[in-house]
């Protein structure tokens, strides 16, 4: 039988499970800094690594939206035949297959994390005319040999950390830091899937985190966040940070991010499973701080207006 491990990176726990999703053309990679540090709160935390990914753009391209649909569930059976609770999340598209995968398995995780939710890519880095690219892709030459590449600032409020990614992007190792462009058949792919998950929200029940960047260079606001808090059926609370931009699990404000799902799965465990992730933490989790965070991250419950 395959380990765990062996379908991504693993940091062991308690039988308090998260599992993260990383990105469209990314990396599990994405998901470390924020899954180290809700491992030391106890929690086990694996990061699964997409079908399709980590390798070749021939392989990407090869794969579509119910690959990676079925990865990611696949995953979570893996991972829940260890745990007595599961929580999952994920980051830009890998928030949108969580999204799926408590649409398709309603009754199996306990709660969702939402990073930079992506169902349109309007940030303000993006170009003023994208809005035509799904014309573009639909072209039988040039759809199939478009690639979205990645520009300033790549996602990436710190400067130092910036640089380090871009040099990591340039590499051609597509195993650290992701692919530099995203071939436009991934892209039809993702928004395929985005138009089905649309249709689900006010039906899902599912607690939900949302942690989104105000300033998010890729997908802004209120076109993505806003729109899955307003159309969410169930509860559900939104965290917006001030000091970052799209890739927020990596970004200067990642602690805040962990933190804030930390305290929110956390209060939706009973007492004995808190009791079962307090077995191996080796740090508490820090107390929710009324409608701010220490950082400025505002934190919102209920319906927006």
């Amino acid at each position: 039988m395959q380990r765990l491990e062996e379908f991504g990176p693993l940091f062991p726990g308690s039988r308090i499970g998260i599992m993260l999703v990383h990105g469209l053309a990314g990396t599990p990679t994405e998901m470390k800094a924020v899954a180290k540090q809700l491992n030391r709160y106890g929690f086990t935390v694996f990061c699964p690594l997409l079908v399709g990914h980590c390798s070749s753009e021939a392989d990407l391209v090869a794969t579509q939206w119910k690959d990676w649909a079925d990865s990611v569930e696949n995953a979570y059976e893996r991972m829940a035949k260890h745990m007595d609770v599961v929580f999952v999340g994920g980051l830009s598209a890998g928030a949108v297959l969580s999204l799926h995968l408590a649409q398709r398995k309603p009754e199996k995780p306990r709660a969702l994390c939402l990073y930079s939710i992506t169902l349109k890519w309007d940030g303000w880095s993006i170009p003023k005319l994208s809005f035509l690219l799904p014309l573009v892709l639909r072209l039988p030459y040039i759809g199939k040999r478009y690639r979205f590449k990645e520009t300033y600032p790549y996602g990436i409020m710190n400067e130092k950390l910036r640089r380090l990614i871009h040099s990591q992007m340039q590499s051609g190792d597509s195993s650290i830091a992701g692919h530099f462009a995203t071939p436009g058949t991934s892209l039809r792919e993702l928004w395929r899937l985005v138009d089905i998950v649309k249709k689900g929200l006010p039906d899902m029940r599912t607690p939900t985190l949302i942690v989104h960047a105000r300033k998010d260079d890729i997908a802004s606001m209120e076109n993505n966040a806003m729109y899955i808090k307003q159309r969410l059926g169930g509860p559900s609370e939104l965290v917006i940070l001030e000091n970052s931009y799209h890739m927020i699990t990596v970004d200067q404000e990642r602690n805040d991010v962990c933190d804030a799902t930390a305290a929110y799965f956390y209060n939706l465990l009973d007492e004995s499973e808190k009791a079962e992730l307090a077995r191996c933490a080796q740090a508490a989790i820090p107390a929710s701080n009324g409608d701010e965070n220490s950082s400025g991250a505002m934190i919102c419950q209920g319906a927006l207006a």
